[in-house]
């Protein structure tokens, strides 16, 4: 090892170890204090080296970190959910028929498992932009004009009878620009720059097939800015989705994989998205109290009136001192609970903040994505009370909805449809 030249008129290795004899006696044992201080000296280095790797490491963790694209079920529904999300709508151009939505599957199949692994697509023009996968998944969902073309006169019977519209709410207020659609391509990622490029390669896969009907950017909070399961808050404040059941359990399989009903769905799930515009002006026009009332929450904690912390059971027993419910028949948790057990749903929300029209000082909202085996059994019961009185209704108003048939996942080789076309 070549020596280290100290400074400060110190003393270097060579110097201490091969100095000459006059260094006998209490200066052999100077030199060995001082060859113990550059032994530690050097382990502090290497330790810190090792400290600086790990930094290093942990500033990229969040870039590297890959979700599988292949499995029984597609990822991104299961999946804790990432800082960014893209949904885009797309309508079938005339001339698609089954021979070319297999091709459209496998391409998209092929581009979005290589982009998963944070490996370019093939005539990937942007090479650079795939690098860094950051927690990608891309979700692929059938509309019923899709399905009907699949499989030609008998796509009545081979569609779940929930795969269609929803049913009229009195509080819609729906836009065709958010509704509906063929095929839907869900993308989440924790890097927008990630999403951005995902979305494009795909939709150049797609554009020889159809074109898009529409595009809904969502965000949460950014990767690692809050502990992984916290629950989202929405632009209310409010948490949002405390009674979800919990991904990894028979409770969250039961609810939302399908497990009759037509065999090309079995092992996937039926979506629902809605764009609900929020408020923010009017909400801010309410006191605490009077926004909490309506929740039937505590938005410090998310906990229900009548409880001290988030998933606290409520008890719509309760009354105060003058005889009134704690917790309002018509607060928003009281409508969206129900006694049927079958009633239940799996939720990921993503906000939305776009440019302001006119004097508002916000256009914002929540992309209210639900999943669930049976949208008229499980989402639609469910809708039809909050329709019917949820004091939230004042502030919120559904202004796009899409039903989607979610296929379940393929095997390596294989594509997300297959069971289908």
């Amino acid at each position: 090892m070549a020596a280290r030249e100290s400074a400060g008129g110190g003393f270097s290795r060579r110097q201490l170890l091969l100095g000459g004899a006059a260094a006998a006696g209490a200066g052999a044992a100077t030199a060995l204090g001082a060859e113990a201080a550059w032994r530690a000296s050097v382990a502090g280095a290497a330790s810190g080296a090792r400290a600086l790797t790990a930094e290093a490491a942990s500033v990229t963790a969040v870039g590297d970190a890959i979700v599988p694209f292949h499995g029984d079920h597609q990822a991104g529904i299961e999946t804790p959910p990432q800082a960014h999300a893209l949904f885009v709508a797309l309508d079938l151009l005339p001339e698609v028929d089954a021979s070319a939505l297999r091709r459209l599957m496998r391409i998209l199949t092929d581009d979005a498992a290589r982009l998963a692994r944070g490996e370019p697509a093939l005539a990937d023009s942007e090479p650079e932009l795939a690098l860094v996968p950051a927690r990608l998944t891309a979700t692929f969902g059938f509309g019923p004009g899709l399905v009907a073309r699949a499989v030609g006169a008998a796509g009545a019977s081979a569609a779940p009878a929930w795969l269609r519209p929803l049913p009229p709410f009195t509080i819609d207020r729906l836009q065709p620009a958010w509704s509906d659609g063929d095929l839907l391509i869900q993308l989440g990622a924790d890097d927008p720059v990630t999403l951005a490029h995902a979305a494009r390669m795909l939709l150049k896969d797609a554009r020889s097939f159809g074109t898009v009907r529409w595009s809904q950017r969502g965000f949460r909070r950014a990767a690692g800015a809050e502990a992984s399961g916290t629950t989202m808050r929405n632009l209310f404040g409010q948490l949002d989705g405390t009674v979800n059941p919990a991904p990894g359990s028979a409770d969250f399989a039961e609810v939302v994989w399908v497990a009759d009903g037509p065999r090309w769905l079995q092992g996937g799930t039926g979506m629902v998205l809605r764009r609900v515009a929020m408020d923010l002006d009017g909400w801010d026009r309410i006191d605490r109290p009077g926004r909490e009332f309506a929740l039937g929450r505590r938005l410090d904690t998310g906990a229900p009136l009548t409880g001290e912390a988030e998933h606290d059971e409520p008890d719509f027993e309760a009354v105060s001192k003058l005889g009134f419910p704690v917790i309002s028949e018509v607060s928003h948790l009281r409508r969206s609970r129900s006694d049927d057990p079958r009633e239940r749903i799996f939720r990921r929300g993503y906000n939305y903040d776009d440019a302001p029209v006119g004097a508002s000082v916000s256009d914002a909202g929540l992309l209210f994505a639900s999943y669930q085996a049976d949208v008229d059994r499980q989402f639609v019961p469910i809708q039809r009370r909050l329709d019917e009185a949820d004091l939230l209704n004042q502030w919120t108003t559904p202004i796009g909805s899409a039903v989607f048939a979610i296929p379940p996942g393929c095997d390596e080789g294989g594509y997300v449809g297959e069971t289908l076309v």
